[in-house]
């Protein structure tokens, strides 16, 4: 039987090559968005369904759920790729940005997860996938809240594989070092605040650093390839480092204490 994948965030970036790879291989790709009506391209592909879903809108997660299940009678794997990046210090953030960072990260990783539960109980199999980031096992300037919600999202991941076990539900965690992809024009947001400019230069500095390592950072298509591995390796390994130089960045941040970790960061990003 074909199986089937259900992707949020599919429109660009990391979801939307990784429908592509999938629909590829075989599966029944269900490439979920909030704009369904723009992905005409993985709309035309056999076996592709796309369906609007906003992570923030419990009932888009449910009449997802129940289209997908109509038509592909199953699912095996979801995926929960969709996110929102707040950049910026985080006295400029206000608290609707700090509200809609953790909505979408957060909350609705967990209304999507929480959704597909009892289909997977019932079936007695599934794969929980949830694309963190390097960024969820350490912290860079400015990402104070975004890093948050990634961190969030490690601590959810690696409780739940554990209550899930008995069901033959696993959970994955895909941690994505630095990615060329339009996720700052898209899906990110610069925090200001009108009169603040205690910080101009030091934000000025740290993202010029930023995009000069998403530059250079690995094509999305490299971290849908570590999905589909995750995907199909029978394991129940838990996290995945993903392109660029994301798992020597998780080893050094393992290995070093903070005082050494700490400068080498502040080397490549505040100088």
């Amino acid at each position: 039987m074909t199986k089937t994948i259900l992707i949020t965030g599919a429109s660009t970036g990391i979801g939307y090559e990784t429908a592509r790879l999938f629909q590829q291989r075989g599966w029944n790709v269900v490439a979920t968005m909030r704009s369904p009506e723009k992905a005409e391209a993985l709309a035309a592909l056999e076996n592709v369904c796309c369906l609007r879903v906003d992570v923030t809108d419990p009932e888009s997660i449910s009449q997802a759920i129940r289209q997908t299940l109509e038509r592909f009678q199953s699912i095996d794997i979801l995926l929960n790729n969709a996110g929102y990046g707040l950049v910026g210090a985080f006295e400029a953030c206000s608290l609707e940005q700090i509200e809609r960072q953790f909505a979408t990260n957060v909350f609705g990783l967990m209304a999507m997860t929480r959704a597909l539960l009892p289909h997977f109980r019932e079936q007695r199999s599934g794969i929980i996938m949830n694309v963190s980031s390097i960024g969820g096992q350490m912290g860079f300037p400015l990402y104070s809240l975004y890093h948050a919600t990634k961190w969030a999202v490690e601590g959810f991941s690696e409780s739940l594989q554990y209550e899930l076990e008995a069901f033959n539900i696993r959970v994955k965690i895909i941690e994505p070092g630095p990615i060329k992809t339009d996720f700052y024009e898209r899906s990110a947001e610069l925090a200001s605040k009108p009169g603040l400019t205690a910080y101009d230069a030091f934000v000025a500095k740290v993202m010029t650093a930023t995009r000069k390592a998403d530059a250079t950072g690995s094509p999305p298509a490299v971290t849908a390839q570590v999905i589909y591995r995750a995907a199909t390796d029978g394991s129940r390994r838990l996290r995945y480092p993903a392109g660029g130089n994301a798992g020597a960045l998780i080893f050094l941040r393992k290995l070093l204490p903070d005082r050494l970790f700490s400068g080498i960061i502040r080397g490549a990003m505040m100088r």
